[in-house]
């Protein structure tokens, strides 16, 4: 029984991916110093961070630099890349999960920070880590269907509220172990941007082709990892368990269909940890040597985490080379797009 959705695509292409660096750097030894009182009364050691997830550090934005500055940036290096004007700009998709307010749009600020056309349709897409991998192919589909011919995707990802929310809950008195554990996940998120320009293949033939996308739900586990603004609780063992199963039950099934057991130049990987990503190249008989790794010095920046990787990546690829980008969002589901560079 066919258990994946799968969409192929002929004539999107990707024009150009940048990312955004935020500025301040917060190492893990900072966050286990801050928490030492707390590792002390619940018997628990520092260094998990770095010595099992395998975080270095992490990246904030300035006090003062509202998150939404980076997805502009990105957006603005995205277009220049693609030797595009904000004019040109047909479709523009935010799939940040942070959020300024409710409503309006998240996409409003940042149509309006680029001066693009009153004509460009802007909205927000979430959809925990995959909104991104959403958003190009919710931007494909419509250029496929001739109703644009220039979107831009964007992310911007700021963690320090829910980080900061995190280290003053853990540090109160009464936390016990389980309670560390519970919001630990909290603790390995980063901050950063990164934006996407996709376009029409019979107006750029010197774009990337998409060729497929393929995803695969397994909602009874949404209560595994369960976030807002200031919260983020994650069953640590069972999400991993409940996302490799998905995965791998996702990849059996394509894998034969679009030949990505073999001849893959590089898979980019939703940036969680070392464990998960030790973990899906076992599952899935990867080499862990063609898997780029953002997350020891940036951590895990969400949605954008996976195209933010592949834009510091670019310059390695080759005409031809095919390249997957794969991803795990709470609620369970995953997806696959792949890329002909």
């Amino acid at each position: 029984m066919i258990q994946n959705s799968t969409h192929r695509y002929e004539r999107a292409v990707v024009l150009g991916v940048e990312r955004v660096e935020a500025p301040v750097v917060v190492t893990s030894a900072e966050l286990d110093e801050r928490l030492s009182e707390v590792y002390r009364r619940t018997r628990m050691r520092a260094g998990l961070l770095e010595g099992l997830v395998g975080i270095r550090e992490r990246r904030r934005w300035a006090d003062d630099q509202p998150f939404t500055d980076g997805a502009v940036a990105a957006a603005r290096a995205a277009l220049a890349a693609s030797d595009l004007v904000p004019g040109q700009v047909d479709l523009l998709i935010n799939t940040s999960l942070s959020r300024r307010w409710l409503e309006p749009s998240t996409a409003v600020v940042i149509h309006d920070a680029l001066g693009l056309s009153p004509a460009c349709q802007n909205f927000d897409v979430t959809n925990a880590c995959l909104g991104f991998m959403n958003g190009m192919e919710i931007a494909a589909a419509m250029i496929e269907a001739g109703m644009i011919d220039t979107a831009l995707v964007v992310d911007s990802e700021d963690s320090q509220p829910v980080q900061e929310a995190t280290m003053r809950r853990l540090s109160a008195e009464g936390v016990t172990s389980r309670d560390l554990m519970s919001e630990f996940a909290a603790l390995t998120l980063g901050s950063g941007a990164v934006a996407m320009v996709l376009g029409r293949a019979d107006q750029h033939p010197e774009g990337h082709a998409l060729v497929a996308g393929v995803s695969r739900a397994a909602t009874q586990h949404h209560e595994l990892c369960v976030g807002d603004n200031d919260t983020m609780r994650t069953d640590l063992k069972g999400l991993l368990a409940a996302g490799l199963e998905l995965s791998s039950g996702l990849w059996d099934e394509a894998a034969g269909e679009f030949g990505w057991d073999a001849g893959i130049r590089r898979y980019f990987l939703h940036q969680i940890s070392q464990v998960h990503t030790d973990a899906i190249c076992e599952r899935l008989k990867i080499d862990p040597e063609d898997v780029p790794r953002s997350f020891p010095e940036f951590g895990n920046i969400g949605p954008a985490s996976v195209a933010f990787t592949l834009a510091d990546q670019t310059s390695d690829l080759s005409p031809g080379d095919r390249v997957l980008l794969m991803g795990i969002g709470s609620g369970l589901n995953a997806s696959v797009v792949e890329i002909r560079w």
